[in-house]
């Protein structure tokens, strides 16, 4: 499950990311104040308390806490939270994602669908021979 439009309303915090100039910094230390999408959580909730539930986001490492803390603000159901490393700010989200589910299924994961509002990523995904449902956000085109 992705965070970021899917969980997380970051709505509030587009506007650092319009213009020629993307603050990332900004947008990402906006991210405390994100409403949940309570509809999506709920879809999490439901799922089979067999399944493990991987928070995948492009969110990078230095918003662990925040990120954390928000998670358990709003009581969500998750076994793992995997963000961006360190050196892998500036990678490309489609990129870090394939990656993160390479490393996923080499641990043993066995992901049976993922959650995502970025096309590029549902794309991808595709390609990895991973089902996904998109989730439109309205952050993308």
């Amino acid at each position: 499950m992705d965070i970021d439009g899917v969980l997380a309303d970051a709505a509030h915090r587009q506007w650092h990311l319009d213009g020629p100039t993307r603050d990332w910094v900004g947008f990402f230390e906006a991210a405390d104040g994100d409403a949940l999408l309570a509809h999506h959580a709920e879809l999490v909730r439901c799922l089979d308390p067999g399944l493990q539930v991987v928070l995948l986001t492009a969110r990078p490492f230095g918003l662990r806490e925040v990120t954390m803390a928000w998670i358990e603000q709003h009581g969500l159901r998750w076994d793992l939270l995997a963000l961006r490393g360190p050196g892998q700010d500036m990678m490309h989200s489609v990129h870090f994602k394939r990656q993160a589910l390479a490393v996923l299924r080499a641990f043993g994961f066995t992901p049976v669908f993922a959650l995502e509002d970025d096309p590029r990523i549902v794309e991808m995904y595709a390609g990895e021979s991973l089902p996904c449902v998109y989730v439109h956000s309205g952050y993308y085109g």
